[in-house]
């Protein structure tokens, strides 16, 4: 049965929101301001979910989306909303988690970090499966709500020359014959190389192993195979390639990474972010600060480069022996690394790493909640310990609302600044940026 309900607002999920019966309904594919036909398709106990079958009365920001698989693919969820209104949604979330949850308001709002919108992600890892019923392979992302993968031949947020890889992938599956015994394709793209590893159940046949060597030259890529945990990650065809690697040339600093290592899928955004940080923080020679969550030393090594002593800590000896290959690599001596778990910080380790002047912290969605924690309070003694300044980089909005409360109601902090960064477009995704300040 369908209903019509008028759309109250957008969820941090960017699904519309509206009453029926009183109860709040999660509407996908409806915008605030709209009227639409809807279907509810589950029901909870304390809400409905339910699908947009028409939409009877649009909104201004309503446009068509780009790509032709929007709705069946659950890459995306927003692409029927504005660009800049789906910013604007993000600042949104992240103000109404600090107020709801924080209890906190920065002083100011920054304004949103923009970029690509389209073919912006370097970084995915596309599903594969053999599918009888559709006569070959698929690769790509999942439907929405399903384990079942999108059917579909090209993709308009990765970056093109990969999307153009899709159909010649799926082609390719239905020549391998261990096809069935491939579950994900890693995507990585670096600013010469862009690397494939293929997760492997099976190995190749030796016909196999010359299909992969064949494809690789044909579309000019570097092939990886990983047989079993990350540690098994190794390059199967070409052997000699240029390194994958990243840049930021405000710092001039070249980053090289393996193709599973963590990095942020949106170089524009990231560059812009890592500038803002290094902005926000204000790193000054003399200074010690302390790089927390650190991986292989994005944020670390422009610390660096403004001359600060700076320590990156990180709970993967990998990422930490990657980054101090880079800080080699970038001849910045400054910059030393240590493995630590961040997440069992407590204040005697703390404090027996020394004193720093100023602190960022880059921690993955569940936050530093134990790091926050371990901060000497503000007590006249104990400031003479604590780091003055924090830079707080954070992709998900809720635990930084959650640590943010810790700061500045326990531990004395100002909120001064925060904004979010548009790091994935059309998704729901939301990367921000916070200045802590005593």
């Amino acid at each position: 049965m369908s209903l019509v309900v008028d759309i109250l607002s957008l969820d941090h999920e960017g699904h519309g929101v509206a009453r029926v019966d009183g109860k709040v309904t999660f509407v996908d594919g409806a915008l605030p301001g709209e009227r639409a036909e809807i279907t509810i398709y589950r029901k909870h106990a304390k809400y409905n979910s339910a699908n947009a079958v028409a939409i009877l009365r649009a909104s201004a920001q309503r446009t068509e989306p780009r790509c032709k698989y929007f709705g069946r693919c659950g890459g995306c969820s927003m692409q029927h909303l504005e660009a800049s209104a789906q910013v604007a949604a993000k600042q949104r979330v992240l103000e109404d988690n600090l107020a709801r949850i924080g209890k906190v308001e920065p002083e100011v709002m920054l304004s949103a970090l923009h970029g690509p919108s389209w073919g912006y992600r370097t970084r995915a890892r596309l599903s594969a499966r053999w599918v009888d019923k559709k006569g070959g392979g698929l690769v790509g992302f999942r439907e929405k709500r399903s384990s079942y993968i999108a059917d579909i031949a090209s993709c308009e947020v990765l970056t093109p020359d990969v999307s153009a890889l899709i159909q010649p992938l799926r082609d390719l599956m239905g020549m391998l014959s261990n096809a069935d015994r491939i579950p994900q394709i890693e995507v990585a793209v670096g600013e010469h190389v862009t690397v494939l590893v293929f997760r492997l159940l099976e190995p190749w046949t030796d016909d196999d192993a010359a299909r992969m060597r064949a494809f690789a030259e044909r579309h000019r890529i570097q092939i990886w195979e990983q047989a079993k945990g990350p540690d098994s990650v190794r390059p199967f065809w070409p052997h000699i390639a240029p390194e994958l690697s990243y840049s930021l040339p405000e710092f001039g600093l070249v980053m090289p990474f393996r193709p599973t290592d963590f990095t942020q899928v949106n170089v524009a955004i990231n560059r812009a972010l890592v500038s803002r940080a290094m902005r926000l923080l204000d790193p000054q020679p003399g200074e010690r600060i302390a790089d927390l969550f650190c991986g292989l030393g994005n944020f670390t090594l422009p610390i660096a480069k403004r001359g600060a002593d700076v320590v990156g800590i990180e709970g993967s000896a990998e990422l930490v022996a990657r980054a101090r290959e880079n800080a080699l690599h970038n001849h910045l001596p400054n910059a030393r690394f240590a493995v630590d778990n961040l997440f069992e910080m407590t204040p005697e380790k703390f404090a027996a790493l020394g004193r720093f002047d100023k602190l960022l912290i880059d921690p993955p969605r569940s936050g530093a909640i134990e790091v926050v924690k371990s901060l000497p309070g503000c007590s006249e003694s104990e400031n003479e310990g604590g780091p003055a300044r924090i830079v707080y980089v954070s992709c998900d909005p809720a635990t930084l609302a959650r640590d943010a409360e810790v700061l500045v109601h326990v531990k004395g902090y100002r909120l001064m600044a925060a904004g979010v960064a548009n790091m994935f477009p059309h998704t729901a995704h939301v990367e921000s940026i916070a200045l802590f300040e005593r």
